[in-house]
């Protein structure tokens, strides 16, 4: 696209294009229309081929969650009574995987998968990762939840403790933040701060970063590193990839899908703006060395880009890596990608320069 006018005055620039396929309306809104979307040239062949090979995605996805509490709840219990992935991810990366329950509040337990390779690295013999799933706080418990900390687990080659935390709608927020804490508690016993890290995926990554809000608030001391993989850090509607990858990003293809559904649902009615909800809107002050990962067509790399800035903003070391044409979490979905291997790869390099 060439441009026909460029003025510049007084600091402001103006561009005009030739074509129409970018048009400013009167409520300064652009439109944009006839774009068509080619597989990204410079990501991996791989991960290229199967874009290519992929249907465009469908953004007519919100009425394909359940509607009602009751069909949430059968919902979950079905992923928690379904098949165990577990057996499987243990004997290929060979590891130990096993649960057990942790209590809460006293009363309230909840479960925990221990997740040990038969051979620990040995940086990481006096280590542990604290791992906290994703699934936009109402999806990806029982046992599939520690699929992600398996794969972390043999990468770094470190002990992972896998929260199953509660989910909405019988138990909204704060519990997962208070399950979280609750295991963070426990470990503390057995490990120093610095040797402890904590990270997942998506409402994983924004969940870790609440979490250690919460530590503050609390006075506990934070642990040594944060993994904050796509965070969904900001529940409103508001980060511009989420509009201009909107129909682009393969896996969540639109916010009115399961970001709306998780929002509304985890929030329960408290203000999307608590800092414990959407932590961009708290203080990161203090916060422990942070690796972030995105993708070009990630429809929350504007979340794990304004996660980078406000960690830099604050004096805090964090190392950003996006990836040509990936989508919303695609290196843990497809761990075999070449995007894959080096997303775990440099989780795993940071991890060791990082914890004491």
């Amino acid at each position: 696209m060439r441009y026909s006018t460029l003025l510049a005055a007084a600091g402001l620039v103006c561009f005009t294009f030739t074509n129409h396929a970018i048009a400013q309306t009167d409520n300064s809104d652009w439109s944009i229309t006839n774009r068509s979307l080619a597989p990204p040239v410079h990501a991996s062949s791989e991960l290229a081929q199967v874009i290519a090979n992929s249907p465009q995605p469908d953004p007519d996805v919100g009425g394909r969650y359940p509607d009602s509490d009751e069909a949430w709840l059968a919902l979950q219990e079905r992923a928690h009574s379904g098949p165990n992935p577990l057996p499987a991810l243990a004997e290929q990366l060979n590891l130990l995987i096993e649960s057990r329950e942790v209590a809460v509040n006293g009363n309230t337990q909840i479960t925990v998968y221990d997740v040990t390779p038969r051979q620990v690295a040995p940086e990481h013999r006096d280590h542990v990762f604290l791992h906290l799933h994703g699934g936009g706080y109402v999806l990806g418990g029982g046992p599939g939840a520690a699929s992600e900390a398996a794969q972390i687990s043999a990468a770094a080659g470190i002990y992972t403790v896998s929260v199953d935390y509660r989910m909405p709608p019988a138990s909204p927020f704060p519990a997962a933040i208070d399950d979280t804490i609750a295991v963070y508690r426990q470990l503390l016993e057995d490990f120093e701060p610095g040797q402890i890290a904590i990270g997942g995926t998506s409402a994983g990554a924004g969940l870790s970063f609440a979490a250690v809000l919460q530590m503050k608030n609390l006075g506990l001391p934070v642990p040594g590193a944060i993994f904050a993989g796509t965070p969904w850090a900001d529940l409103t509607d508001s980060s511009d990839s989420l509009h201009t990858n909107a129909g682009i990003d393969r896996i969540l293809i639109t916010y009115e899908g399961l970001l709306l559904v998780g929002a509304t649902q985890y929030a329960d009615g408290e203000e999307l703006t608590n800092p414990l909800l959407s932590p961009l809107y708290g203080d990161f002050g203090g916060f422990p060395p942070t690796i972030l990962i995105s993708g070009t067509r990630d429809m929350l790399l504007s979340d794990t880009a304004r996660a980078h800035r406000k960690l830099l903003a604050a004096g805090v070391e964090a190392d950003l890596h996006v990836f040509e044409g990936m989508s919303h979490a695609e290196y843990m979905i497809m761990p075999d990608l070449p995007e894959g291997q080096m997303t775990f790869a440099e989780i795993s390099r940071f991890i060791k320069a990082h914890l004491d």
